[in-house]
């Protein structure tokens, strides 16, 4: 009798912890359409408007950035305020804007840009006399010697690695309508992840 007993407790154990109403699939199905929803609501804006992720294609911006690597490009710091000389951004090509480059900032609107080789020379307001540029990420030797003057929203570009780099010394400027944004991460290769991995300070 007291084996039947403990039995039945047990069978009454086991009883409590069966649902009595269990959910109906069709309820968690429609749960997770609406996660999906949501995913979808949160997930695209910061897509289109916030960040885009960039795979780099070419040797241009070696040894900064190598073949393969993948950025992710903030598309809204230059909504709240202007590019910097030094920044490494991804913008469309101004000859066929259905293609996206990627190069550093190196004059700025209104200034002249004069290059010998590799020393890029600044002549603005603040420097009427020039002053020269401080490259320690520059890559290979050039041999453009060459002088741009650029219009308001005008930016000249160039690629790290000057000797492998088409870019504003053989196209012309870069309007700011046609940036996407600055490299704000790199997510691979794992050994190289970092924040604003182009960064670069000009002591000026």
């Amino acid at each position: 009798m007291e084996q039947e007993n403990k039995v039945e407790l047990e069978k009454d154990k086991i009883n409590q912890t069966i649902p009595q109403n269990p959910e109906p699939k069709g309820q968690s199905f429609w749960e997770l359409v609406r996660f999906a929803i949501i995913a979808v609501i949160i997930v695209i804006p910061i897509r289109v408007f916030i960040a885009q992720p960039f795979i780099v294609s070419g040797s241009s911006m070696v040894p900064t950035f190598q073949d393969g690597q993948y950025l992710v490009v903030d598309e809204i710091s230059y909504r709240l305020e202007s590019p910097k000389r030094d920044d490494v951004i991804v913008f469309r090509y101004p000859k066929d804007t259905k293609k996206f480059f990627i190069k550093r900032i190196i004059g700025l609107p209104n200034e002249t840009v004069n290059i010998k080789g590799n020393d890029v020379t600044i002549i603005n307001k603040e420097h009427p006399e020039g002053f020269k540029l401080d490259q320690p990420f520059v890559e290979n030797t050039s041999y453009n010697d060459s002088s741009y003057t650029l219009k308001d929203n005008e930016y000249f570009v160039m690629g790290d690695n000057r000797s492998a780099s088409a870019d504003s010394r053989y196209w012309g400027p870069v309007p700011r309508n046609l940036f996407i944004g600055r490299v704000l991460v790199r997510l691979l290769p794992l050994n190289k992840v970092g924040v604003l991995p182009g960064n670069y300070k000009q002591a000026e």
